[in-house]
């Protein structure tokens, strides 16, 4: 009997790694990390000191979808996902598992998008917005530098309470065959960051935000980030820092209602797990 696929988050997201064996480089890329998240911070704490906004709202178009148009989204994920299972034996490779969920988070999202945009919302409405991107990007970096830093400090400390556990770290250190590293890259900083994000932080939160328009602060980003942590539970306890990180994806998200936004911050924070992974010797980070 086929095994049954897990969600695309537990396969495919490498948000958090677990903690590394310490190495003279890493010292220079950890102090580069704070020296980033310092100067990331002392900027906002100006912002704040001159009653700015942390992060300026920007003017963007409530979705139209309602709670049951979530629940469509999110049948047709588990439909898609459920298909993909049945093309997987036990004896199936992590490789073709990767290869089956990469496919179940892009037809998912396809399909969740067509279904929404054909009930009458718009891709304004989805998070796309033409002449967005560089600002997108500014934002995603400025995040990133910010994060990254207390995020992977918290996520090390925990490792060594209860150990990570994820296939992709077994994966990567007994694959590191190009096509293997490709599979894991595309799947760790592409698909996951664009299926999440457009479920989590569009549909979900996005029908949060027009259900409770005034708030609750707490219910409207909280709700999502929690889901998000929940679907990575069984991967120590990597899903308090991916709580933590969560809640900075819905601020953004809530104040620019920009899905790339989100999408380049998820990617970019995957691609610093993955890569500091895939810099330590081969083997050295099996367990």
């Amino acid at each position: 009997m086929p095994d049954a696929t897990p969600a695309a988050a537990d396969a495919v997201d490498m948000t958090v790694g677990p903690a590394l064996d310490l190495q003279p480089w890493m010292v220079v890329v950890a102090v580069v990390a704070i020296i980033a998240s310092l100067a990331t911070g002392g900027l906002l704490l100006q912002r704040l000191r001159r009653g700015q906004a942390i992060l300026p709202a920007r003017p963007h178009e409530p979705v139209s979808w309602t709670g049951s148009d979530v629940l469509v989204v999110l049948f047709l994920y588990l439909s898609v996902a459920t298909l993909g299972g049945s093309q997987l034996t036990a004896a199936d490779s992590l490789s073709r598992r990767l290869f089956v969920n990469m496919l179940v988070g892009v037809v998912s999202t396809f399909f969740g998008a067509a279904y929404l945009l054909a009930r009458g919302g718009s891709p304004q409405a989805l998070g796309l917005h033409a002449g967005w991107l560089g600002a997108d990007l500014r934002i995603a970096v400025a995040a990133l530098g910010l994060i990254v830093a207390p995020l992977l400090a918290v996520a090390g400390l925990l490792d060594r309470l209860v150990p990570y556990e994820h296939p992709i770290v077994d994966f990567l250190a007994t694959h590191r065959d190009a096509q293997s590293i490709a599979l894991v890259l595309v799947s760790a900083i592409v698909v996951a960051p664009l299926f999440e994000e457009f479920f989590f932080r569009r549909v979900l939160q996005g029908w949060l935000e027009r259900r409770f328009p005034a708030g609750p602060t707490p219910l409207v980003l909280g709700l999502p980030a929690a889901a998000f942590a929940l679907a990575h539970v069984g991967q120590g306890l990597a899903f308090v820092p991916l709580f933590l990180f969560a809640l900075v994806l819905g601020v953004i998200a809530r104040q620019t209602g920009s899905l790339p936004a989100c999408i380049l911050l998820h990617g970019m924070f995957n691609a610093v797990s993955v890569g500091l992974l895939l810099a330590q010797t081969p083997g050295q980070g099996a367990g």
